[in-house]
């Protein structure tokens, strides 16, 4: 079975940081890209940052770029995403998933949600001011 697991959420101050972890397992990590998403409350969820696992082609949301680093441990299936100088609009459960790249049409493109088929449970990271 595909599975993800999302860790490290917690609650941080204002400026704090946090590493976010997601194990997986069940499936060819080097075969697809991994996602982090998250949704807020009262909100929709949104791509944060997205990587081809096989190469590392990354894509990070805009708002994130220079505050945001996304990694990946090939050999033991695994993503990170590091987070930094975090604030209260950075509240939300955050999630990874994974997407399949091995089909002709595949592009990393801007970390859209709705190619992701698999979905780990969402770790909530709060951001007190």
């Amino acid at each position: 079975d595909v599975q993800l697991q999302a860790s490290g959420g917690g609650s941080v101050q204002t400026g704090g940081s946090l590493r976010l972890s997601c194990a997986t397992s069940g499936f060819a990590f080097d075969d697809y890209a991994i996602g982090w998403f998250r949704q807020a409350p009262g909100k929709e969820r949104e791509g944060v940052s997205c990587m081809r696992a096989y190469d590392g082609s990354l894509y990070h949301r805009l708002s994130v770029r220079g505050r945001f680093t996304m990694s990946s441990d090939r050999a033991k299936s695994m993503a990170y995403l590091e987070m930094n100088n975090l604030n209260p609009d950075y509240t939300a459960v955050y999630y990874c998933a994974a997407e399949f790249t091995k089909t002709p049409f595949w592009t990393l493109g801007s970390c859209q949600a709705i190619g992701y088929a698999y979905w780990g449970q969402g770790t909530l990271v709060t951001v007190s001011s």
